[in-house]
């Protein structure tokens, strides 16, 4: 992990709060999780990502897929480069097996995970706040 990722990731927290204007939804892959734990720095417990340099702050978790690429037939749904909860696939009547989805005649290699959602922050604010922390590291290791 990048040592300015890392910094992210096991700051100290600041207290304080800030106002949130909307919320972003991240993709957290299933290796990533693992990885995390491993370090003891993240686990998953009861549906929820408990993150321990945080104090042990918690977010709720569904699991989802991150679609990567289309192996045999047609992308009808355009499903390519989204996420995709197990509800939504449910919905397109998909079945998953490991990492790939069928879709009708459709097969797909996808990313086994889980979506969180955090607070987007306040654009004027410095970025303190254990959710900006979390989305700040998630998206700078994502990238």
């Amino acid at each position: 992990m990048p040592p300015a990722v890392a910094r992210h990731f096991q700051a100290p927290r600041t207290g304080g709060w800030c106002r949130l204007e909307g919320v972003t939804k991240l993709f957290l892959s299933q290796a990533q999780l693992e990885e995390w734990a491993l370090a003891d720095k993240a686990d998953l417990r009861e549906g929820r990502l408990v993150v321990a340099a945080e104090g042990g702050s918690d977010w709720p978790l569904t699991p989802a897929v991150h679609v990567v690429q289309l192996v045999s037939g047609e992308d009808t749904h355009q499903l390519v480069s989204r996420v995709k909860t197990e509800e939504q696939l449910g919905r397109l009547g998909a079945e998953q097996m490991a990492d790939s989805i069928l879709v009708g005649d459709s097969a797909y290699e996808v990313v086994p995970g889980y979506v969180t959602e955090v607070g987007a922050p306040a654009p004027e604010r410095k970025p303190n706040s254990e959710t900006d922390l979390l989305a700040a590291f998630i998206l700078n290791k994502m990238g």
